[in-house]
Order: structure tokens, then C-alpha cells, then sequence
């Protein structure tokens, strides 16, 4: 996969054209530009522009709501606990 694929893939992860759409335009077009020269500076310096570009978009991300190993644990509980009521009360 080229540079901008996997660039326009952690952009769409990142819901960056939500949240900073000029700047996921920005690295959109210096991935493409990785891609479509193959002079090392040209590269290095869109490289370098790039990381730093992510960086900011990648803290301006907003925070997905994904359970943790304490909602695990809850979760597993609650079961248990509706096994447990159900068997006490004969179903």
C-alpha cells in the first residue's frame, strides 16, 4: 500500500477531516507527495513535515469510549449475577 493509502486510512481512524480538515488535507497531499518523487530530499523533508502533522492530528483525536480491563471485569460480573438470579429463581 502506498504512503497515502495508509495515510488517508489512520486519517479516517483518526476522524481527522471531522476535527482539522485543513490539516488532514495537508498530510494527504505530502503522503501523495512521498509517493510520487523519488528524490531522498523531497522525500526526507515531506517525511519530517508529515510525522509532525500526525502528531498534532493524532492529539487533537477525539477519545473513543473503549471498555477497559475494569469495564471487562464488571461486565463479566453482571453476568455471573444474572446466571446466579436466574438459577435462584428456577428458570
Amino acid at each position: 500500500m502506498s504512503v497515502a493509502g495508509k495515510i488517508a486510512d489512520e486519517l479516517d481512524q483518526l476522524h481527522a477531516h471531522e476535527v482539522s480538515p485543513g490539516m488532514a488535507a495537508v498530510a494527504l497531499d505530502l503522503a501523495e507527495a512521498i509517493d510520487s518523487t523519488e528524490v531522498p530530499g523531497v522525500k526526507a523533508k515531506a517525511a519530517h513535515e508529515l510525522r509532525s502533522i500526525m502528531a498534532d492530528l493524532r492529539k487533537l483525536a477525539p477519545v473513543e469510549a473503549k471498555g477497559d480491563a475494569v469495564d471487562d471485569i464488571a461486565r463479566h460480573r453482571e453476568k455471573r449475577r444474572a446466571e446466579a438470579r436466574q438459577q435462584a429463581s428456577g428458570e
